[in-house]
Protein backbone atom coordinates (compact mmCIF):
# COMPACT_ATOMS: atom_id res chain seq x y z
CA UNK A 1 0.00 0.00 0.00
CA UNK A 2 1.33 3.26 -0.94
CA UNK A 3 0.75 6.33 1.55
CA UNK A 4 0.74 10.19 0.30
CA UNK A 5 0.37 13.04 2.82
CA UNK A 6 -0.55 16.55 1.48
CA UNK A 7 -0.23 19.77 2.99
CA UNK A 8 -2.96 21.92 1.45
CA UNK A 9 -3.67 25.78 2.50
CA UNK A 10 -7.23 24.36 3.63
CA UNK A 11 -6.09 21.52 5.51
CA UNK A 12 -3.98 18.17 5.64
CA UNK A 13 -4.75 15.28 3.20
CA UNK A 14 -3.91 11.33 3.62
CA UNK A 15 -4.32 9.05 0.96
CA UNK A 16 -3.65 5.56 0.62
CA UNK A 17 -4.03 3.47 -2.70
CA UNK A 18 -4.91 -0.06 -1.93
CA UNK A 19 -4.84 -1.09 -5.90
CA UNK A 20 -3.75 0.84 -9.38
CA UNK A 21 -2.90 0.28 -12.89
CA UNK A 22 -1.26 3.43 -13.04
CA UNK A 23 1.30 5.36 -10.45
CA UNK A 24 -0.35 8.04 -8.50
CA UNK A 25 1.73 11.03 -9.51
CA UNK A 26 0.59 9.30 -13.08
CA UNK A 27 -3.37 10.04 -12.50
CA UNK A 28 -4.09 13.17 -10.02
CA UNK A 29 -2.00 15.49 -7.75
CA UNK A 30 -4.05 17.55 -5.22
CA UNK A 31 -5.18 21.19 -4.75
CA UNK A 32 -7.01 23.37 -2.54
CA UNK A 33 -11.10 23.78 -3.58
CA UNK A 34 -12.51 27.50 -2.45
CA UNK A 35 -15.16 25.47 -1.31
CA UNK A 36 -16.56 25.12 2.63
CA UNK A 37 -18.40 22.05 1.83
CA UNK A 38 -15.17 20.49 0.79
CA UNK A 39 -11.62 21.73 0.85
CA UNK A 40 -10.03 19.77 -1.09
CA UNK A 41 -9.56 18.68 -4.78
CA UNK A 42 -8.33 15.53 -6.49
CA UNK A 43 -6.80 17.04 -9.70
CA UNK A 44 -6.89 14.93 -11.90
CA UNK A 45 -4.21 15.16 -14.59
CA UNK A 46 -5.36 12.84 -17.53
CA UNK A 47 -8.92 14.49 -17.66
CA UNK A 48 -7.87 17.25 -19.49
CA UNK A 49 -9.65 19.65 -16.90
CA UNK A 50 -7.38 21.50 -14.60
CA UNK A 51 -4.51 20.00 -15.86
CA UNK A 52 -2.97 19.91 -19.32
CA UNK A 53 -3.54 16.49 -21.10
CA UNK A 54 -2.23 14.52 -23.94
CA UNK A 55 -5.08 13.10 -26.28
CA UNK A 56 -3.43 9.83 -26.40
CA UNK A 57 -3.11 9.20 -22.30
CA UNK A 58 -6.80 10.43 -22.41
CA UNK A 59 -7.88 7.73 -24.94
CA UNK A 60 -5.82 5.24 -22.58
CA UNK A 61 -7.70 6.18 -19.96
CA UNK A 62 -11.06 5.61 -21.98
CA UNK A 63 -10.06 2.09 -23.16
CA UNK A 64 -9.07 0.46 -19.71
CA UNK A 65 -12.06 1.74 -18.09
CA UNK A 66 -14.22 0.35 -21.06
CA UNK A 67 -12.09 -2.38 -20.93
CA UNK A 68 -13.70 -3.34 -17.35
CA UNK A 69 -17.16 -3.08 -18.11
CA UNK A 70 -19.12 -5.93 -17.64
CA UNK A 71 -20.56 -7.68 -21.35
CA UNK A 72 -23.65 -5.73 -22.34
CA UNK A 73 -26.66 -7.68 -21.71
CA UNK A 74 -28.95 -5.18 -23.79
CA UNK A 75 -29.16 -1.37 -24.30
CA UNK A 76 -27.80 0.41 -21.83
CA UNK A 77 -27.16 4.03 -20.94
CA UNK A 78 -23.95 6.30 -20.02
CA UNK A 79 -24.42 9.00 -18.11
CA UNK A 80 -21.32 11.14 -17.59
CA UNK A 81 -21.73 14.10 -14.31
CA UNK A 82 -21.27 17.37 -15.60
CA UNK A 83 -18.90 19.83 -15.71
CA UNK A 84 -15.81 17.47 -14.89
CA UNK A 85 -16.64 14.34 -16.51
CA UNK A 86 -18.48 14.99 -19.43
CA UNK A 87 -15.57 14.66 -21.48
CA UNK A 88 -14.71 11.55 -19.67
CA UNK A 89 -17.91 10.09 -20.22
CA UNK A 90 -18.43 10.46 -23.52
CA UNK A 91 -14.35 9.04 -24.19
CA UNK A 92 -15.60 6.24 -21.74
CA UNK A 93 -18.88 5.55 -24.50
CA UNK A 94 -16.76 5.56 -27.55
CA UNK A 95 -14.23 2.85 -26.49
CA UNK A 96 -17.05 0.89 -25.35
CA UNK A 97 -18.67 1.06 -28.85
CA UNK A 98 -15.26 -0.12 -30.17
CA UNK A 99 -15.62 -3.27 -27.67
CA UNK A 100 -19.03 -4.11 -28.18
CA UNK A 101 -20.18 -1.75 -31.38
CA UNK A 102 -23.71 -4.19 -31.97
CA UNK A 103 -24.81 -3.66 -28.53
CA UNK A 104 -27.29 -0.25 -28.52
CA UNK A 105 -26.49 2.44 -26.52
CA UNK A 106 -26.81 5.61 -25.49
CA UNK A 107 -24.74 8.47 -23.70
CA UNK A 108 -25.98 11.95 -22.06
CA UNK A 109 -24.48 13.60 -19.57
CA UNK A 110 -25.73 16.13 -16.77
CA UNK A 111 -25.78 19.52 -17.01
CA UNK A 112 -25.72 23.14 -14.73
CA UNK A 113 -28.35 24.87 -17.70
CA UNK A 114 -31.95 24.99 -17.65
CA UNK A 115 -33.12 25.11 -21.20
CA UNK A 116 -37.09 26.15 -21.31
CA UNK A 117 -39.83 23.47 -22.26
CA UNK A 118 -37.08 20.43 -22.13
CA UNK A 119 -37.36 17.37 -19.89
CA UNK A 120 -35.47 16.77 -17.34
CA UNK A 121 -34.31 14.58 -14.31
CA UNK A 122 -33.31 16.63 -11.25
CA UNK A 123 -30.83 15.34 -8.76
CA UNK A 124 -28.07 16.93 -6.00
CA UNK A 125 -24.06 16.76 -5.87
CA UNK A 126 -24.76 17.88 -2.23
CA UNK A 127 -20.66 18.83 -1.70
CA UNK A 128 -20.22 21.00 -5.11
CA UNK A 129 -20.16 24.38 -5.61
CA UNK A 130 -22.86 24.93 -7.95
CA UNK A 131 -25.06 21.30 -6.45
CA UNK A 132 -28.53 21.65 -9.00
CA UNK A 133 -27.44 19.30 -11.53
CA UNK A 134 -30.42 18.45 -14.38
CA UNK A 135 -30.41 15.46 -16.96
CA UNK A 136 -32.35 15.78 -19.44
CA UNK A 137 -34.22 13.18 -21.54
CA UNK A 138 -33.58 12.72 -25.49
CA UNK A 139 -35.25 14.48 -28.04
CA UNK A 140 -34.95 11.62 -30.97
CA UNK A 141 -37.77 9.10 -29.99
CA UNK A 142 -35.50 6.20 -30.51
CA UNK A 143 -33.26 7.68 -27.99
CA UNK A 144 -35.41 8.20 -25.95
CA UNK A 145 -36.94 4.59 -26.19
CA UNK A 146 -33.20 3.50 -25.33
CA UNK A 147 -33.10 5.65 -22.87
CA UNK A 148 -36.91 4.48 -20.76
CA UNK A 149 -36.10 0.52 -21.28
CA UNK A 150 -32.45 0.11 -20.75
CA UNK A 151 -31.40 -2.62 -18.36
CA UNK A 152 -28.23 -1.04 -17.17
CA UNK A 153 -26.82 1.97 -16.39
CA UNK A 154 -23.04 3.10 -16.26
CA UNK A 155 -22.53 6.15 -14.53
CA UNK A 156 -18.81 8.25 -15.15
CA UNK A 157 -17.04 10.66 -12.81
CA UNK A 158 -13.64 12.12 -12.74
CA UNK A 159 -13.48 10.22 -9.05
CA UNK A 160 -15.88 8.74 -6.37
CA UNK A 161 -15.57 9.51 -2.71
CA UNK A 162 -18.87 9.48 -0.84
CA UNK A 163 -20.85 7.97 -3.96
CA UNK A 164 -24.03 10.24 -2.91
CA UNK A 165 -24.11 11.72 -6.05
CA UNK A 166 -24.19 8.85 -8.28
CA UNK A 167 -26.57 7.11 -6.01
CA UNK A 168 -28.74 10.28 -6.02
CA UNK A 169 -28.80 9.98 -10.08
CA UNK A 170 -29.91 6.59 -9.89
CA UNK A 171 -32.38 7.06 -7.69
CA UNK A 172 -33.71 10.02 -10.09
CA UNK A 173 -33.46 7.67 -13.30
CA UNK A 174 -35.09 4.65 -11.25
CA UNK A 175 -38.40 7.01 -11.22
CA UNK A 176 -38.41 7.37 -15.01
CA UNK A 177 -37.08 3.91 -15.78
CA UNK A 178 -38.37 1.62 -12.77
CA UNK A 179 -36.82 -1.52 -14.78
CA UNK A 180 -33.00 -0.85 -14.53
CA UNK A 181 -31.37 -4.15 -13.59
CA UNK A 182 -27.71 -3.25 -12.88
CA UNK A 183 -25.21 -0.33 -13.06
CA UNK A 184 -21.96 0.33 -12.76
CA UNK A 185 -19.93 2.86 -11.61
CA UNK A 186 -16.56 3.81 -13.61
CA UNK A 187 -14.14 6.67 -12.83
CA UNK A 188 -10.33 7.23 -13.13
CA UNK A 189 -9.90 7.25 -9.14
CA UNK A 190 -12.17 5.23 -6.72
CA UNK A 191 -12.21 6.49 -2.86
CA UNK A 192 -15.30 5.01 -1.66
CA UNK A 193 -13.41 1.95 0.05
CA UNK A 194 -13.10 -1.65 -0.45
CA UNK A 195 -16.63 -2.51 1.27
CA UNK A 196 -18.31 0.55 -1.30
CA UNK A 197 -20.18 -1.75 -4.09
CA UNK A 198 -21.86 -3.64 -1.27
CA UNK A 199 -22.91 -0.41 0.47
CA UNK A 200 -24.54 1.29 -3.03
CA UNK A 201 -26.08 -2.13 -3.79
CA UNK A 202 -27.62 -1.98 -0.30
CA UNK A 203 -28.74 1.58 -0.64
CA UNK A 204 -30.03 1.24 -4.02
CA UNK A 205 -31.18 -2.55 -4.33
CA UNK A 206 -29.65 -3.35 -7.51
CA UNK A 207 -26.10 -4.92 -8.05
CA UNK A 208 -23.39 -1.99 -8.38
CA UNK A 209 -19.95 -2.38 -9.27
CA UNK A 210 -17.05 0.00 -9.37
CA UNK A 211 -14.60 0.46 -11.71
CA UNK A 212 -11.79 2.29 -12.13
CA UNK A 213 -7.75 2.83 -12.88
CA UNK A 214 -7.01 3.24 -9.15
CA UNK A 215 -8.59 2.41 -6.02
CA UNK A 216 -7.55 3.78 -2.73
CA UNK A 217 -9.14 5.87 0.86
CA UNK A 218 -8.18 9.11 2.12
CA UNK A 219 -8.90 11.43 5.09
CA UNK A 220 -8.99 14.73 5.38
CA UNK A 221 -8.22 16.92 8.44
CA UNK A 222 -9.13 20.38 7.90
CA UNK A 223 -8.16 23.74 8.87
CA UNK A 224 -8.59 27.72 8.31
CA UNK A 225 -6.68 28.53 5.10
CA UNK A 226 -4.89 31.51 5.43
CA UNK A 227 -6.50 34.19 3.65
CA UNK A 228 -10.64 34.38 4.02
CA UNK A 229 -11.10 34.69 0.04
CA UNK A 230 -14.65 34.58 -0.06
CA UNK A 231 -15.92 31.67 -2.27
CA UNK A 232 -17.18 33.27 -6.09
CA UNK A 233 -20.91 32.61 -7.16
CA UNK A 234 -20.89 29.17 -9.13
CA UNK A 235 -23.90 29.84 -10.64
CA UNK A 236 -25.76 32.41 -12.19
CA UNK A 237 -28.72 33.00 -14.70
CA UNK A 238 -28.03 29.43 -16.01
CA UNK A 239 -31.29 29.56 -17.90
CA UNK A 240 -31.65 28.98 -21.78
CA UNK A 241 -33.92 28.86 -24.65
CA UNK A 242 -33.70 25.86 -27.09
CA UNK A 243 -30.55 25.87 -29.48
CA UNK A 244 -28.78 28.62 -27.40
CA UNK A 245 -26.48 25.11 -26.34
CA UNK A 246 -26.03 22.66 -28.78
CA UNK A 247 -28.68 19.68 -28.93
CA UNK A 248 -26.38 16.88 -30.62
CA UNK A 249 -23.69 16.81 -28.48
CA UNK A 250 -24.62 15.26 -25.18
CA UNK A 251 -27.02 16.53 -23.01
CA UNK A 252 -29.76 15.12 -24.98
CA UNK A 253 -28.68 12.04 -26.30
CA UNK A 254 -26.20 10.44 -28.62
CA UNK A 255 -25.54 7.38 -29.67
CA UNK A 256 -22.09 7.22 -31.73
CA UNK A 257 -18.90 8.89 -31.89
CA UNK A 258 -18.86 12.37 -32.42
CA UNK A 259 -17.33 13.42 -35.97
CA UNK A 260 -14.81 16.19 -36.02
CA UNK A 261 -14.65 17.53 -39.80
CA UNK A 262 -10.55 17.49 -40.33
CA UNK A 263 -10.88 20.12 -42.95
CA UNK A 264 -10.85 22.72 -40.52
CA UNK A 265 -8.43 21.36 -38.42
CA UNK A 266 -5.63 21.31 -40.89
CA UNK A 267 -6.66 25.03 -42.10
CA UNK A 268 -6.24 25.96 -38.55
CA UNK A 269 -2.70 24.43 -38.17
CA UNK A 270 -1.90 24.55 -42.25
CA UNK A 271 1.11 27.54 -41.15
CA UNK A 272 2.79 25.76 -37.74
CA UNK A 273 6.14 23.20 -38.18
CA UNK A 274 5.94 19.76 -37.64
CA UNK A 275 5.98 18.90 -33.84
CA UNK A 276 4.91 22.50 -32.92
CA UNK A 277 2.96 22.57 -29.10
CA UNK A 278 -0.86 23.03 -29.63
CA UNK A 279 -3.55 23.31 -27.20
CA UNK A 280 -7.04 22.72 -27.50
CA UNK A 281 -9.25 24.28 -24.84
CA UNK A 282 -12.18 23.33 -24.20
CA UNK A 283 -15.19 25.40 -22.90
CA UNK A 284 -17.14 24.46 -19.93
CA UNK A 285 -19.03 21.35 -20.41
CA UNK A 286 -18.20 21.17 -23.79
CA UNK A 287 -15.43 18.91 -23.35
CA UNK A 288 -15.05 16.03 -25.69
CA UNK A 289 -14.78 18.09 -29.25
CA UNK A 290 -11.72 19.42 -27.75
CA UNK A 291 -10.33 15.81 -27.07
CA UNK A 292 -11.63 14.72 -30.55
CA UNK A 293 -9.55 17.82 -32.49
CA UNK A 294 -6.73 17.21 -30.40
CA UNK A 295 -6.52 13.40 -30.74
CA UNK A 296 -6.71 14.48 -35.02
CA UNK A 297 -3.82 16.65 -35.04
CA UNK A 298 -1.62 14.55 -32.70
CA UNK A 299 -2.16 12.14 -35.05
CA UNK A 300 -1.04 14.75 -37.75
CA UNK A 301 1.98 14.98 -35.40
CA UNK A 302 1.71 17.83 -33.27
CA UNK A 303 2.47 18.03 -29.86
CA UNK A 304 -1.10 18.57 -28.21
CA UNK A 305 -2.49 19.18 -25.12
CA UNK A 306 -5.85 19.55 -23.67
CA UNK A 307 -7.65 21.50 -21.42
CA UNK A 308 -10.74 23.09 -20.77
CA UNK A 309 -12.29 26.29 -18.74
CA UNK A 310 -13.75 25.53 -15.81
CA UNK A 311 -16.47 27.31 -13.29
CA UNK A 312 -14.56 25.38 -10.37
CA UNK A 313 -13.13 28.04 -8.01
CA UNK A 314 -9.63 26.57 -7.02
CA UNK A 315 -7.11 28.24 -4.31
CA UNK A 316 -3.36 28.90 -6.48
CA UNK A 317 -1.12 26.28 -4.57
CA UNK A 318 -0.17 22.41 -4.34
CA UNK A 319 -0.74 21.37 -7.89
CA UNK A 320 -1.95 24.73 -9.22
CA UNK A 321 0.18 26.91 -9.73
CA UNK A 322 -1.27 29.66 -12.19
CA UNK A 323 -4.98 30.95 -12.81
CA UNK A 324 -6.25 32.83 -15.27
CA UNK A 325 -9.73 34.21 -14.36
CA UNK A 326 -12.38 35.78 -17.30
CA UNK A 327 -15.93 36.16 -17.64
CA UNK A 328 -17.81 32.86 -19.04
CA UNK A 329 -19.15 32.14 -22.33
CA UNK A 330 -22.34 31.02 -22.00
CA UNK A 331 -23.67 34.44 -20.64
CA UNK A 332 -24.08 33.36 -16.74
CA UNK A 333 -22.36 36.34 -15.89
CA UNK A 334 -20.15 33.67 -13.25
CA UNK A 335 -16.22 33.68 -13.56
CA UNK A 336 -14.57 31.22 -14.91
CA UNK A 337 -11.08 29.68 -14.55
CA UNK A 338 -8.14 28.42 -16.50
CA UNK A 339 -5.50 26.39 -14.30
CA UNK A 340 -1.92 25.55 -15.24
CA UNK A 341 -1.62 26.61 -18.24
CA UNK A 342 0.90 29.52 -19.59
CA UNK A 343 -0.10 30.64 -23.15
CA UNK A 344 3.58 31.68 -23.98
CA UNK A 345 4.67 27.90 -23.89
CA UNK A 346 2.03 27.25 -27.19
CA UNK A 347 2.58 27.96 -30.54
CA UNK A 348 -1.06 27.69 -31.13
CA UNK A 349 -4.19 27.63 -28.78
CA UNK A 350 -7.81 26.67 -30.33
CA UNK A 351 -10.70 27.34 -28.45
CA UNK A 352 -13.42 24.19 -29.32
CA UNK A 353 -16.67 26.69 -28.36
CA UNK A 354 -20.32 25.39 -28.80
CA UNK A 355 -21.32 29.10 -27.67
CA UNK A 356 -21.37 32.00 -30.51
CA UNK A 357 -17.78 33.28 -30.57
CA UNK A 358 -19.26 36.99 -29.39
CA UNK A 359 -18.94 35.37 -25.95
CA UNK A 360 -14.92 34.74 -25.84
CA UNK A 361 -13.43 37.79 -25.76
CA UNK A 362 -13.01 37.79 -22.47
CA UNK A 363 -11.07 34.02 -22.48
CA UNK A 364 -9.15 35.68 -25.90
CA UNK A 365 -8.13 38.70 -23.87
CA UNK A 366 -6.50 36.34 -21.00
CA UNK A 367 -4.93 33.90 -23.55
CA UNK A 368 -3.65 37.53 -24.99
CA UNK A 369 -2.60 39.32 -21.82
CA UNK A 370 -0.34 41.46 -24.22
CA UNK A 371 -2.56 42.42 -26.76
CA UNK A 372 -0.16 41.47 -29.34
CA UNK A 373 -1.24 41.47 -32.95
CA UNK A 374 -1.34 38.69 -34.49
CA UNK A 375 -2.18 36.73 -31.20
CA UNK A 376 -1.78 32.53 -31.37
CA UNK A 377 -5.23 31.97 -29.98
CA UNK A 378 -7.88 30.96 -32.91
CA UNK A 379 -11.26 29.42 -32.13
CA UNK A 380 -12.96 26.59 -33.61
CA UNK A 381 -17.05 26.41 -33.71
CA UNK A 382 -18.25 22.94 -34.17
CA UNK A 383 -20.70 23.04 -36.58
CA UNK A 384 -23.53 21.04 -35.35
CA UNK A 385 -23.85 23.72 -32.51
CA UNK A 386 -25.82 26.60 -32.60
CA UNK A 387 -24.17 30.08 -34.25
Amino acid sequence: MTTRHVRLDTGRLAVRVHESAFVLDELCGFAARNNRNRGFLFLSKVLGKHWPARPSQMRRIHRHLAAQLAPAEGPRVFIAMAETATGLGQGVFEAALELEPHTPGLFVHSTRYRVEERRFLEFLEPHCHAPDQYLYLPLRPDHLETFGQARELVLIDDEISTGTTLCNLVEAYRAFNPAIERVQFVCITDFSGADSAARFSDRLGLPVSCLAALHADFDFEPCPPPSAEPPPAAVGDNRREPGQIADGLGRFGIDRPLAVPTEALFHATRDLAPGAPILILGTGEFMHAAFRVGLELEECGFAVSIQSTTRSPILVGADVQRRLIFGDNYGEGIANYLYNVDPADYARILVCHETPRSGLEDLIDALNPNGISGSNCTTYHYPDAPG
